[in-house]
Formats: structure tokens, sequence, C-alpha cells
């Protein structure tokens, strides 16, 4: 029996194999729109989805470049296939589009990234489709909220921006007793710290321009899952055209190869970070799941090998006090997005989630003093003096 490879080695060769016509060491880019057919039978029987095979870049499995990248992160995840997308929410939107109808119903973790909020209550919504946004943290708020019309259950774990946590296999779990699909974002974890598919779920996705690219200059989603979904997907993704750039998608290939040891750095940084925030008495609280503080540190510990480089805290004199930390950090960044070598600060109340409606905010733990900190790759002292400094300046 062949021995499996260990999670960095899939890092650094899953699905890459030597150009067969020139030898190339690197998974090149093909650069082309379309692809030349043998004749019209093999042209008739990929259209046809008789046999495997490119036919035009839009249409899965777009090029090679973009199938090395989804086999890839399928392999990561543990899911029989993936499929790459120009971002994150394009991500969502197909798997929506593939998954519901009007008159169905989705139940969604109440605490997600501002534009997927958005998404499923402005544009869902408009489609006939019935949305409930739910505490999932609390496994008994999922079981109350399920319908006979529940199709799908969107987990976001860590939750973005309150790193409030969901337990992905109870919560699975209830959703295939019922006969609906389990779909985690995965983005702040990464298959590196967190496999959903094997926690049960049908499918995990990620924003590539956040931690996969892990450099700040791409955008990119990607999903894996098994076959028979990506092969209904398929048919959304030829007919919307949000398919992932071919440069992005090497770019993408490359991220991935250094993976483990950037989340590596990232959360031993942010485990440091979180601690010294923990101790400043600027700072009324500190939210990590790697802290023992945090309310589901031991869940964390279950369905978690590493704990990430994502936090929050809040600031002790609300909004204004948050304005003045941010506008006096040096080395961080002050800048929306996340996964990246540098670290971001950000406010979510005036920027990622400032488009979720104030008494929702309210309700799910967004306050005006909250802020996020995607922890870098940096040194982590000189991290830890730049906060200081802006700390003290409040």
């Amino acid at each position: 029996m062949e021995r499996e490879l260990k999670f960095a080695t899939k890092c650094v060769h899953a699905a890459e194999k030597p150009d067969p016509v020139f030898g190339a060491h690197t998974t090149p880019i093909f650069q082309t729109s379309t692809f030349i057919f043998e004749n019209a039978r093999q042209g008739a029987a990929r259209f046809a989805k008789e046999e495997s095979g490119y036919v035009y870049t839009r249409i899965p499995p777009n090029t090679p470049t973009h199938a090395v990248l989804a086999e890839k992160f399928a392999e990561l995840e543990g899911g029989e296939a993936g499929q790459t997308f120009a971002s994150g929410m394009a991500a969502i939107t197909a798997i929506a589009l593939t998954t519901l109808k009007q008159g169905d119903h989705l139940i969604s973790t109440d605490v997600i990234y501002g534009c997927t909020f958005s998404l499923f209550s402005e544009v869902l919504p408009g489609l006939g489709i019935d949305v409930s946004f739910v505490d999932t943290s609390d496994i008994e708020n999922v079981k109350r909220a399920i319908k006979p019309e529940t199709k799908m259950v969107f987990l976001e774990t860590p939750a973005n921006p309150t790193l409030i946590l969901c337990d992905i296999a109870e919560i699975a779990g209830i959703a295939r007793e019922n006969g609906a699909l389990c779909v985690v974002d995965n983005t702040f974890a990464t298959p590196y710290f967190q496999r959903p598919l094997e926690l049960g779920a049908d499918l995990s996705l990620s924003s590539c321009t956040k931690y996969i690219g892990g450099h700040a200059d791409l955008l990119g989603g990607i999903v894996a899952g098994n076959k028979d979904f990506m092969n209904r997907m398929s048919l959304v993704v030829g007919y919307t055209g949000g398919i992932m750039g071919l440069h992005e998608a090497w770019l993408c290939i490359r991220g991935l190869k250094t993976l483990h040891i950037r989340m590596d750095r990232h959360a031993e940084n942010a485990m440091k970070v979180a601690e010294f925030l923990e101790s400043r008495p600027e700072v009324e609280w500190v939210r990590y799941p790697g802290l023992t503080s945090h309310p589901q540190h031991e869940l964390a510990r279950k369905q978690m090998s590493g704990f990430s480089g994502m936090l929050s805290f809040e600031v002790k004199g609300g909004i204004e006090a948050g304005r003045r930390l941010m506008d006096n950090v040096k080395l961080c960044s002050l800048a929306v997005s996340l996964g990246a070598t540098d670290t971001l600060i950000q406010h979510p109340a005036l920027m990622t989630h400032a488009c979720v409606p104030l008494a929702v905010r309210k309700r799910i733990g967004i306050t005006d003093g909250l802020v996020r900190l995607s922890v870098g790759i940096e040194d982590s002292e000189d991290i830890i003096e730049d906060l200081k400094q802006a700390l003290e300046a409040i």
C-alpha cells in the first residue's frame, strides 16, 4: 500500500508533474482562451461531458494551470475535487446558485464576512430564497432553525471578525440528517489548521486572496468537495463566468507551496500578540482561539490543529479609541483583507462590516471598539512594540 504523504509534502508536490512537452519543473501558465480538438468527435464529446479535457477557458476545468491548483487544494482539504474562482464571493455565489432555488431555505452563521452577509440578506431573498441568520455557536439554535425547506447550512468558523467558533462535526450531522448541504468558509483557518470535510462538511471554501495566496497581491476563491457537486456546479461556473485569472491561479499554486511554513509563523506570532494584548489596561478583552480565555477554546482544540493568525480585541473607549489606535500604528498596515505576510489592522464597524446594519452588529458582537488584527510573519517583538506605542497614544 502506497504511503500517504504528509501535509507539508502535499503543499509542495500534490497535483504537479513535469511538463510532458518541454519538461518544465514548475506548472506553466497556459495563456490561452481556447483549445484545439483532434477531430469533431472529440469536440462534441467534451462539450457533452462524455470525455474529460479542455474546451474553453471559461468552462471547467478551465486550463491545466487551474486544474493543478484545484487538485492540489482538494488534496489538502481531503476532497475529491476542487474548483477555482475569481474571488471568494464568486465561489460562495456559485455554491448558492448550484444548491438553492426559489422556495428553499438557507441557514447561515450570523457572524460572517460583510459581503457574504449582504449576498445572503439582499440578493438571495430577491431570488425567492429564505435566509435565517443564526448563532451557530449554539447547536440548539441550528436545530430550531431547521425547516423541511432547508437545503444548505453555511458556517464561517472561526467567524469574521469575532473569532466565534461553530462545532463543524455536530452541525454537519444535523444538516445531513435533514437532507441539507453543510458548507464551511475555512478562510481563517486554512486546510493546514482545520479540515471541514474530514469533520463531515460537504464543501470547504477559502478566499485565496488571503492565506492561500498569502502575499496580498491577488484575488481568488476556491472550493473543495465531492466530484458530483463539482460537476453540477461546473454548469453555473461556465454560464456565469466568475473564473480565476491565469496568473492568479499560478500565484496560488506558488503560495500553497509555503502555506505550512507561513501558517506556523502566523500562529506563533498571533499567540504572542494575543497574550500581550490581554495584559494591556487599554484592552477590554481579546478573542483568539488559542487563548484559554476564549469561550470555545476546548472546541478549537478539538477541531483545529492550530489557531491561525487572526484575532480581535475590544479597545476601551469605543470607536474613537479604535480610531486613535489605528491612526498611530507605524509597522502594522491599516488595511482590510487578511492573511498577508505583513500585519494588517482594521476596524470592522467602519470598514469590512460597515454594510451590516448597526442593530445587527450590536446583536452579534461587532462593537464599535472591536479591532481586527491579521498577524503577519514579521518578528513578533516588532509587532508588539508597534501595538504598545499605538495603545499608549490612545
